[in-house]
């Protein structure tokens, strides 16, 4: 089954099962969803479908940090019961001995002798790692550039 057909099936579901959380929740992800099968003139695939995933994911965890900044706890629960609804939707998360060995065979592989090739690394990494948390790789790419610059 498609990502997309999961989705549209566990929105069935939460309507049923009157779960409101739940219901609002893949409402906005099927939205972004169809906008982007607008944008892309054709059904979209898993890996098309995950990137939009990501998106929501990253925003949600973007609207808690800046929600708990503003001291709107509430506001900041409503987001992270959000992102446990779409975490069942992304990928299984990358172990870090793997994502640790990723970024080191990307820099091997990419020939990056310093943080000036940080670029170079993460366009041969981020396909390996899809729906992992970009900044946690940026990060992880950043440290190990520096040690070897």
């Amino acid at each position: 089954m498609f990502l997309t057909e999961k989705i549209d099936s566990d929105l069935k579901a939460a309507m049923k099962a009157s779960d409101k959380l739940t219901l609002e929740t893949l409402r906005m992800a099927k939205s972004a969803l169809k906008y982007r099968q607008i944008e892309k003139g054709g059904p979209l695939s898993d890996d098309d479908a995950i990137a939009v995933l990501s998106t929501l994911f990253k925003q949600r965890r973007d609207s808690i940090e800046q929600f708990r900044k503003g001291g709107r706890e509430d506001l900041a629960q409503k987001e992270e019961a959000e992102l446990r609804v779409l975490k069942g939707y992304m990928p299984p998360e990358i172990a870090p001995e793997e994502l640790d060995r990723l970024v080191a065979q990307s820099i091997s592989d990419s020939g990056a002798s310093g943080p000036q090739d940080m670029g170079k690394v993460m366009r041969l990494l981020m396909p390996k790692v899809k729906g992992a948390d970009g900044k946690l790789v940026g990060e992880k790419v950043k440290a190990a550039l520096s040690r070897k610059g």
